[in-house]
Order: structure tokens, then C-alpha cells, then sequence
């Protein structure tokens, strides 16, 4: 299934969740520039993109802005077209009915500590270099599925040869979603040497750290101050 909108109106434009959109893409054409120079777009994913052996190195060695820009920088990232537009599909529905909810300042720290948790969950579990937006964003998932369990999500369904749009429950949509991230990431555990593009750990360690920062994070009261 695939979600295509949600029917859960916010109380204002979310700016922080637009310009996420907006570095996510303009990082993605960046990429596309270079690519005239065959050597350029690997020396980049080189400097940026989150290693685990390379983050370790350099916090065990005390340089600290060596093992912090990676962990920011490889969230902006992106390995092709349908892996961008995918991640931000999901963010454009449900983030900014999270930020509506915590506050742009108080969702941008929620996102990049999503994002800072599934790295290292999936470094711990399978430490090969990773780039996306997509452990942040489980943590924006985790985050809405707590706010708005009930919020209707127009879904793309696919019923063997019969396609569908329905109207489902954020509940179903985003559980759908991390179990299917759980039963990969489980089958990528069990194959010895197998290798996947597919950051599933961090997807979910992503999912886990939203849950637990939004139930921090959210306001006790729904007209609390924004920023």
C-alpha cells in the first residue's frame, strides 16, 4: 500500500517540515550537477554519508564535528530518484501534522534526533555506509501514529490485479509500515552475508526513537506555545 494523502487538516503552514522538503531536494539536484564528473558524486557520498566504523574512529579520537556532520549531513542524502521521492512522499503527508502538533522548533529537534537514533541503531546492526531521509521520517511516522491514530490516509492499495484507493486508518497505513520494516530487517539478520540497499534497521530503530521522543516531546496541552 501507498500512501497518497491524509484527510487531517493543521492549524498552520508547517515551515520547518517545507524546508526539510526543500534542503532534501536541493541537496538531491546538487547531487545531479556534479554527476558530468564521474569522480565527484563518490567523493561526496564519501565525506557525508554516515559510516559507522568512520563516526566511531573520530568520537573515540575526540572530533567531535568529524562524527556529528555525517550524522547530520547523510539525512539529506538521497541514492536515487525513486528513494527521494519515496521518503518524501511520506514526509510531505504526515510531517506536517507532527510539527502542527509539537511546534516547528520542537519538531526539527524531534526529526534530526530520529534520524540521529536510526543511524546508529542500523551502524550497531550492520555497519555499512548509509545516506536517506527515511529513519527520520519512521520517527515522523511514529510520531503521527501517536498523535493521530484514527486520522484517515487516502491509500493506493493493490489487491493482486486490482488497484484501489481507500481510505484507511493512520493506524493500519503506518503499522503496515514498520512491520513490514521488522520481518525484512529480520530476514536480512537470518541470510548470512546477505546485503541489501535497504537501511531496514534503521527504519525501524528510527520508528522506536520517535515513539519515545514524541511521548517526551509533546505538549500536555494541544494550544501549548509553537516555538
Amino acid at each position: 500500500m501507498i500512501p497518497l494523502r491524509d484527510l487531517n487538516p493543521t492549524s498552520r503552514t508547517a515551515v520547518v517540515n517545507r524546508l526539510l522538503l526543500l534542503a532534501n531536494s536541493a541537496a538531491w539536484i546538487y547531487v545531479l550537477t556534479i554527476q558530468r564528473s564521474p569522480d565527484q558524486p563518490p567523493a561526496l557520498y564519501g565525506v557525508y554519508a554516515f559510516d559507522w566504523g568512520t563516526f566511531t574512529t573520530a568520537v573515540m579520537g575526540g572530533q567531535l564535528a568529524a562524527a556529528g556532520v555525517p550524522l547530520v549531513s547523510h539525512m539529506f542524502l538521497h541514492g536515487g530518484w525513486l528513494h527521494l521521492l519515496g521518503n518524501m512522499l511520506y514526509l510531505w503527508i504526515f510531517g506536517d501534522n507532527v510539527e502542527d502538533r509539537l511546534g516547528s522548533a520542537r519538531y526539527l529537534v524531534f526529526y534530526l534526533a530520529s534520524g540521529f537514533v536510526a543511524a546508529i541503531g542500523q551502524g550497531l546492526l550492520d555497519p555499512a555506509p548509509m545516506v536517506g531521509a527515511s529513519g527520520a521520517i519512521s520517527g515522523v511516522l511514529a510520531a503521527y501514529l501517536v498523535l493521530h491514530p484514527g486520522a484517515r490516509i487516502s491509500t493506493l492499495v493493490f489487491l493482486g490485479i486490482f488497484i484501489s484507493v481507500i481510505r484507511l486508518p493512520a493506524v493500519i497505513v503506518i503499522g503496515f509500515y514498520i512491520v513490514v520494516q521488522v520481518i525484512d530487517g529480520l530476514a536480512q539478520l537470518r541470510v548470512e552475508g546477505a546485503a541489501s540497499d535497504i537501511a531496514y534497521f534503521a527504519h525501524v530503530f528510527g520508528f522506536v526513537g520517535g515513539l519515545m521522543l514524541v511521548l517526551l516531546m509533546r505538549p500536555r496541552h494541544p494550544r501549548s506555545l509553537r516555538w
